[in-house]
């Protein structure tokens, strides 16, 4: 029998979701947790089910039998029997391998849960070159230093290994939370001690995985929760330089660590103590192209009960090398995001560990801890000039020219005048453009070639409302501190980033005073490559819950006033 749902399931994986269905919002918030968006057009969003995204389901709870109810009650037609097969059979995969510690402690036993299953490992040459000794007919005796590499090389291989094997406690650090102005101890929002609680796991004791939740959620004051359930030494990886001195504020405002513990390891200090924040540039720094990074002893320097990898999806390679030595350690990853623009995600789940907590923008906003951010992507025509031009460049060239439209301009006077008394960001990538639109609009430029100190003024100025309007470069990607920013104008990205896009997103979504609202435009060419990109980097926003409404540049001001 037909079943007249929103979405047509289909045998090679993929689902195409109905715009228009009455039943769209509730399909979606279904297929967006053991499914990725991959195209958003008009009449139809084409999701894809991966052996990752069901995998990553099925370590947030959703068995094979839950993905496939799911799946039939938003299907219009049957589900395909075959495909059925597929998703249990991908889904069951998750746990079939478990690692433990072995009794002496030096070892550690892999166990699989049929022999058949070691029998065809054996057989495999990326496996076999680890030398295991079969120790049972379903039982490896693995090597300790081997932890990391193999569950890399086995979630490659299509078997995600369940890793029971225990952590280290490290170096006991005793600290709480500090009390607040009206002497009460400070206090998690219930959506933050879910998160932590997910982290703990069932006997409270941690390990490793993911915890993603949008920006302005309060991610850096969950992974202090989890370190203070913990309450041992920690080394906090994070993106840059302004993000350390973040995290080192608010543990110093919040907890009851001392500033004699903290410590920054950046390019401008080199301090290890108890708890040291470092970026995640410093440890990738090497004195030549053929060096060892000098930097990379930190992550086992001192005996870390826990690392936290802060922005995530941002962990560059040869980290996830590293954390590959370094399984014993606890490592939380916190994101916005599982999008790597690099398609490293099996590496995050392999070595940094499984999504554990997945908590919706949408849900967020709708219980007020985040603005309502109404969104709009804005046409504008190439001068018929620059058309000429455009038409006759190559590849990135013709990206570039569509990118750096002058008409942006008078667009970007326009709305930031429409939007006069509210703090607003104008970010781009190009750092002429920039120089242009900063010097046409009288407003400073905050760029990777100012200073930390110069930086950290400037962005001083706009939170106390001295300045309304910073036009920033590509460290507004990052973890920048700008509780009171309203508005945001996208003038030109890195193609068709969605991660990007995410974050850029979440400069402004920060709660808001009065009626809780933001507004983000992005400036794109018309009939362009920018265009064609701008529908890429707004997918994941899109699978959120956002809808970016498109209007031609001349409609733009009446379109933001309604």
């Amino acid at each position: 029998m037909e079943i007249l749902g929103a979405c047509i399931v289909q045998r090679d994986f993929t689902l195409l979701l109905e715009v228009g269905h009455p039943q769209f919002e509730q399909a979606r918030s279904q297929i967006g947790m053991y499914a990725e968006l991959i195209k958003t057009p008009a009449g139809f969003h084409t999701y894809r089910m991966t052996s990752l995204s069901l995998w990553n389901a099925a370590a947030i709870g959703w068995n094979a039998d839950r993905i496939i109810h799911s799946l039939e009650s938003i299907s219009r037609w049957t589900v395909p029997a075959a495909l059925i097969q597929d998703i249990r059979r991908i889904v069951e995969q998750y746990g079939r391998l478990k690692l433990h510690w072995d009794q002496d402690q030096e070892n550690m036993r892999l166990v699989g849960d049929r022999e058949q299953l070691l029998n065809e490992l054996s057989m495999m040459k990326t496996v076999a070159a680890f030398r295991m000794e079969r120790a049972a007919a379903e039982e490896f005796i693995v090597r300790g230093e081997q932890r990391g590499l193999l569950k890399q090389e086995l979630t490659r291989l299509g078997y995600p290994v369940l890793d029971y094997a225990g952590y280290r406690q490290g170096t006991h650090l005793h600290f709480g939370w500090k009390k607040t102005d009206d002497d009460d101890a400070f206090e998690l929002r219930s959506y933050q001690q879910r998160a932590i609680e997910a982290f703990e796991g069932s006997e409270g004791m941690g390990g490793s995985g993911l915890l993603v939740l949008p920006c302005g959620a309060g991610k850096t004051v969950i992974g202090m929760g989890v370190l203070e359930r913990l309450q041992c030494e920690c080394l906090i990886l994070t993106s840059n330089t302004t993000s350390v001195r973040q995290w080192i504020e608010e543990l110093q405002r919040k907890t009851t660590i001392t500033g004699e513990l903290i410590g920054e390891y950046s390019g401008q200090k080199k301090q290890v103590r108890p708890i040291t924040v470092a970026t995640y540039q410093i440890l990738t720094h090497r004195k030549s192209k053929d060096a060892d990074f000098t930097h990379i002893k930190l992550l086992s320097e001192r005996k870390w009960g826990l690392i936290i990898y802060d922005e995530v999806h941002l962990l560059p390679a040869p980290v996830f090398r590293a954390t590959a030595d370094i399984q014993a350690t606890r490592r939380l990853g916190l994101t916005a995001t599982l999008v790597r623009e690099d398609g490293c995600e099996q590496d995050v789940f392999s070595l940094i560990g499984p999504k554990l907590y997945d908590m919706p923008w949408k849900e967020l906003e709708r219980q007020g801890w985040i603005a309502d951010v109404k969104c709009q992507e804005i046409r504008i025509p190439l001068p018929p000039e620059l058309k000429l031009t455009y038409l006759e460049a190559e590849g990135k060239h013709k990206f570039r020219l569509a990118a750096e439209n002058p008409a942006k301009l008078d667009v970007i006077r326009r709305l930031l005048d429409h939007h006069r008394g509210l703090p607003a960001l104008v970010i781009g990538q190009y750092l002429d453009q920039l120089e242009t639109i900063a010097r046409e609009i009288e407003a400073p430029l905050v760029s990777g070639a100012m200073s930390q100190q110069e930086r950290v003024k400037w962005f001083a100025a706009f939170r106390r409302g001295e300045i309304q309007t910073i036009v920033v470069s590509k460290v507004a990607n990052f973890a920048v501190d700008l509780p009171d920013a309203a508005v945001a104008l996208e003038i030109s990205g890195s193609y068709g980033s969605r991660q990007e896009e995410a974050q850029r997103l979440g400069r402004i979504l920060r709660p808001k005073p009065g009626d809780n609202q933001a507004y983000f435009y992005a400036l794109v060419s018309e009939d362009s490559k920018e265009q064609e990109f701008a529908l890429r980097r707004q997918m994941f926003l899109v699978e959120q819950g956002y809808e970016y409404a498109i209007v031609r540049e001349r409609s733009a001001l009446t379109n933001a006033e309604s």
